[in-house]
């Protein structure tokens, strides 16, 4: 076999890989830019119950508590939470305790000065609401533990 046949027989070889790696990459950005664009339906199936991204319910309760905001559970909650945190933290409400006359002189200040608008029917369950859970408490001291298992230290 000569030089020339034996340079050629190579030179179609390495042409070969080269084509071969191509096609590879190619596939492979391919496959890359179909999953980063694709809609979410398409890669989770949730329909078929078939889903990596856990999906979580934005109102859920926990021991009493409503997730997201802090809540109390209770009757009003929901109207709290829609008519407050649209325009402020749930946090400046749970900070604050009043009676129910000042939950009411507080929305008035809101509504005068802050543009809160008119709450209608839903008000006086939001009240109700803020009055129940959010009302001042003459504590003083923290209340004393319970349910606490006291253990001996030895020595």
């Amino acid at each position: 076999m000569t030089d020339h046949k034996r340079f050629w027989r190579r030179e179609r070889a390495v042409y070969r890989i080269l084509i071969v790696i191509c096609a590879v990459v190619l596939i492979a950005a391919i496959a890359t830019v179909y999953f980063m664009a694709a809609p979410v339906n398409e890669i989770n199936d949730t329909e078929n119950g078939y889903s990596s991204i856990p999906e979580e319910d934005p109102d859920r309760i926990e021991n009493g508590i409503h997730l997201r905001t802090g809540f109390a559970e209770g009757v009003g909650l929901m109207e709290t939470v829609n008519n407050c945190t649209g325009c402020h933290s749930a946090q400046l409400v749970t900070q604050n305790r009043m009676s129910r006359e000042g939950w009411v002189a507080t929305i008035r200040w809101m509504q005068e000065s802050q543009n809160l608008w008119d709450l209608g029917e839903e008000e006086p369950i939001i009240v109700n609401y803020l009055a129940t859970h959010y009302t001042p408490t003459d504590k003083g001291r923290r209340e004393n533990l319970a349910n606490i298992d006291w253990y001996v230290l030895e020595e």
